[in-house]
């Protein structure tokens, strides 16, 4: 077994296991129990990315959509929202070339990137390694 795991951590066969609410709850404790020791034992956050946090867990699904101009992604998106959206410019040539998170809300609007970087309810923290040339765009 692992060494980093304490052997009063370690469960012994036949043992129940925690019961838990919810499947993103259930993986958020699983990553803050097992897999996040063993990321800083071995200093994963140094060299690769940061550690999860709480947002990226309780946040709804997302999607990305990434291609050539004019391949129709813009209009996938309205297809899908039955509507267009802030921030949404259609042409024959590269007109949508930053990114843009289109998210559910109560009234409509546009949050700049590097606003998003900032709020930790937001899953976009770890943007902010690209710079506010990115998140400005």
């Amino acid at each position: 077994m692992f060494s980093w795991l304490k052997q009063s951590e370690r469960q012994k066969p036949g043992e129940n296991q925690d019961v838990v609410e919810t499947v993103t709850g259930g993986l958020k404790e699983l990553y803050t129990k097992k897999l996040l020791p063993l990321e800083e034992h071995y200093r994963f956050h140094e060299f690769h990315s940061p550690a999860l946090e709480d947002a990226d867990f309780d946040n709804k699904p997302m999607v990305l959509l990434v291609g050539q101009y004019s391949t129709g992604k813009t209009t996938f998106i309205r297809y899908l929202l039955e509507q267009d959206f802030p921030g949404m410019r259609i042409g024959p040539e590269p007109t949508t070339d930053s990114f843009i998170a289109v998210m559910y809300g109560d009234t409509e609007g546009s949050t700049p990137g590097n606003a998003l970087v900032v709020d930790p309810k937001k899953p976009f923290r770890k943007l902010s390694r690209f710079g506010n040339a990115f998140l400005n765009r």
